[in-house]
């Protein structure tokens, strides 16, 4: 077989780089007035309308693995990391800035893969990629993303709006995300130093798809508007159920009581849970990277929050003096606690 084709960065240059990036870039957002080509971008702002602005920061060797995590998957991940914070705030996401530190081990083609993934994302999204940076990096890959984003000033959702007797809402399932990256570690120390040998990822290829590449859940935010629903408060599920939810209580100054038999957990997720030995509840509490969406919206809203359907309502809001719980099944109570700084921690053994 021929080797793939390998191009050296330094035959380019930085701007010779960023035009082959950047080129057949799609404008999605009559907002977008300059993008990439001139020293900034420039960005209308409508009338009535708050822009919101997030940056999410991913590093080689804590974020991602380049040895299992293929670069046009990275890209599309990148890009929901940053959206889902702006959806997290109910706000339309509208432009994206994209700087990257690149090691010398790192080839053109590999490049053009990541932002074969960021331009896939940004067209699925209704996203602009309007500029960003391009420098030398002696840590490996760094990719740094900025996204821009609008709402009505009185629809932006904070996480400081939950209010006593709120529904606990999350959409979709939760810690599948968490059991993809220990399947891809676990398979990475199987096979290291095998030539013949291939990963076995069959019946778990859900799990791989929520970790390599999430969804954005621009769908749900859309509902909820049709809907006429204004959450109270939201959040994007990044570092866990359990964390996530905590940062609602810290900030809107309450508790939780959320129903263990509530939380929806896939079929794949609890079946390599049994086989690593790991627990699914934990990997739902604690796994992170899920980026769904938990939020809480008046109690008079139930039948038409479970009409939408992909919702599920898993508990609700109690006083700041009652804390936050887990209620399992028998009625036990098990006080929720946030996790340390997220990285890549290696999976359970056997």
């Amino acid at each position: 077989m021929a080797e793939k084709k390998r191009t050296e960065i330094v035959t380019l240059g930085e701007f010779g780089l960023i035009d082959r990036l950047t080129r057949d870039l799609k404008q999605h957002n009559a907002s977008t007035l300059r993008g990439v080509g001139d020293d900034a971008a420039v960005v209308a702002a409508p009338d009535g309308e708050v822009t919101l602005c997030t940056t999410d920061l991913l590093l080689e060797g804590v974020d991602f693995d380049l040895t299992y995590f293929p670069p046009k998957h990275l890209g599309y991940k990148a890009v929901v990391e940053a959206v889902s914070d702006l959806l997290a705030m109910n706000a339309r996401p509208e432009q994206l800035l994209v700087s990257l530190g690149v090691s010398s081990k790192i080839s053109v083609e590999v490049l053009d893969d990541l932002y074969e993934g960021i331009r896939f994302a940004c067209d699925e999204l209704g996203v602009d990629l309007v500029g960003g940076d391009v420098k030398a990096s002696v840590t490996g890959l760094v990719i740094n993303v900025t996204a821009l984003g609008r709402a009505p000033k009185e629809k932006v959702v904070y996480r400081d709006g939950a209010k006593l007797n709120d529904l606990i809402c999350i959409t979709g399932d939760l810690g599948a995300a968490y059991m993809g990256l220990h399947l891809l570690q676990r398979e990475k120390r199987v096979l290291e130093g095998a030539k013949e040998l291939a990963p076995k990822f069959d019946g778990y290829e859900y799990l791989l798809q929520r970790y390599l590449k999430p969804s954005a859940r621009k769908d749900i935010v859309e509902a909820l508007t049709e809907e006429g629903i204004v959450p109270t408060s939201m959040i994007d599920l990044s570092d866990g159920l359990a964390s996530d939810l905590i940062q609602i209580c810290k900030a809107s100054r309450c508790g939780a009581r959320i129903y263990l038999d509530k939380i929806p957990i896939a079929r794949q997720t609890s079946a390599f849970a049994e086989e690593i030995h790991a627990d699914p509840v934990v990997a739902a509490l604690n796994g992170g990277e899920d980026h769904e969406l938990l939020f809480t919206v008046p109690l008079s809203m139930q039948e038409q929050v479970m009409r939408m359907g992909g919702i599920d309502v898993i508990g609700h809001i109690t006083a700041e003096n009652t804390g936050a719980y887990l209620v399992t099944p028998d009625g036990g109570e098990i006080r929720l606690k946030a996790q340390g700084f997220p990285e890549q921690t290696p999976a359970p053994e056997k």
